[in-house]
């Protein structure tokens, strides 16, 4: 394997002990080149830096240099580019954490994987079943899993790992999404629908003692941008469903006000649903198609699958609120239907980005 076709890249603020000796290591196995990011460390860090730059030489690898901090996302975006603009034979890139998390037989791993599938998005995950994972970090993995499996359709093992093989490809698009500190590996993630597939491989699951381990990971600013990412992913369909609900519900409103006084019994339900909910679909396919999910998926074929959907979605609402109307004959019709579309609400996204504006021939390979 020509190496140098994978740099390894290493973001790093403030750095110790733990990126000399993971430095030590990659060099005395032979693997590079390494790409360290200075992400604007002080001047009382200098001494490390000029240790990492002679292990790396004999690789030729680089150190390159932020004059203040910029954040982990900024840092390895710049590294793209510059590894973009300077390997033209460039595979692709691996990224590792400068903490002793990622030993160098596993960088190594994720390089061979990266090297056998140039196209995919590799991803080194830990175990987390592991009795040495903190607490913290298993549920806060194990919540942004489900997050990010129903909210953008991607299913990880591990959101929070910094080993990683990047297409050459893949580099190119990462450069230009927002994110400019911790949130930007989960924006990665989240870009990396219908554009990637992801290959996992296991790692060695490596963490420090409290008393030693350090991060600048901060609980509480970093997670509301790596949430913000989700909220603002759910609000423009949320927004669009809101607008589309609006429309429905006025309509079925004033059908129900027509059709009830010449109907027998409460079918009338059944037609103002429909009515309301041909408008409304027709309404909130097209905004979810342009705006929402910005899909790539054919028009003709994303139509076809949200009528599908839609015709679901109508009949299971008409049955169930016809259902209750019945059950209840003193309820207003509208406070029926509101509980029971708020349920199909959150069905109807998950299939919606899943299954109807899915566009699975994008992915490389």
């Amino acid at each position: 394997m020509k190496a140098i076709n994978i740099p390894i890249i290493i973001p790093t603020y403030e750095p110790d002990q733990r990126l000399i000796d993971l430095l030590t290591e990659l060099m005395d196995k032979n693997i590079g080149p390494v790409i360290i990011v200075n992400d604007g460390s002080g001047h009382e860090y200098n001494g490390y830096f000029e240790k990492a730059e002679e292990l790396i030489a004999p690789l030729n690898g680089m150190i390159l240099k932020h004059d203040i901090n910029k954040g982990k996302g900024r840092a390895l975006k710049d590294a793209f580019l510059f590894l973009l603009n300077n390997y033209p034979d460039l595979i692709g890139c691996v990224t590792a954490d400068s903490d002793g998390q990622h030993t160098p037989e596993c960088i190594e791993k994720v390089q061979r994987e990266l090297m056998e599938h140039p196209y995919d998005l590799i991803l080194g995950v830990r175990d987390f079943d592991d009795p040495e994972v903190p607490s913290k970090s298993r549920m806060g993995n194990k919540l942004t899993r489900k997050v990010l499996r129903f909210l953008c359709g991607v299913n990880v093992s591990d959101t929070q790992t910094g080993l990683r093989g990047i297409s050459r490809e893949f580099m190119k698009g990462l450069v230009e999404i927002p994110g400019e500190r911790f949130e930007f590996e989960t924006r990665m993630l989240v870009d990396s629908k219908d554009k990637v597939r992801i290959r996992e491989v296991e790692i060695e699951t490596v963490y420090d003692s409290k008393e030693n381990h350090s991060t600048h990971f901060n609980p509480v600013k970093d997670s509301i941008r790596i949430y913000k990412i989700f909220g603002g992913i759910f609000l423009k369909f949320l927004l669009s469903s809101l607008s589309s609900c609006a429309i429905d519900l006025g309509l079925f409103y004033l059908l129900c006000k027509a059709l009830k006084s010449g109907s027998n019994g409460v079918i009338y339900v059944l037609y103002a649903t429909i009515g309301a909910r041909v408008v409304s679909a027709t309404y909130n396919f097209l905004v979810n198609y342009i705006l929402v999910f910005k899909s790539k998926e054919g028009h003709v074929k994303s139509a076809i699958k949200y009528i599908i959907l839609a015709v679901a979605q109508m009949m299971l609402s008409a049955g169930l609120v016809t259902l209750f109307a019945g059950i209840f004959p003193n309820a207003q019709e509208l406070f029926i239907k509101i509980p029971v579309d708020v349920l199909l609400f959150f069905c109807s996204y998950y299939l919606q980005h899943e299954y109807v504006y899915r566009n699975r021939k994008a992915v490389l390979g």
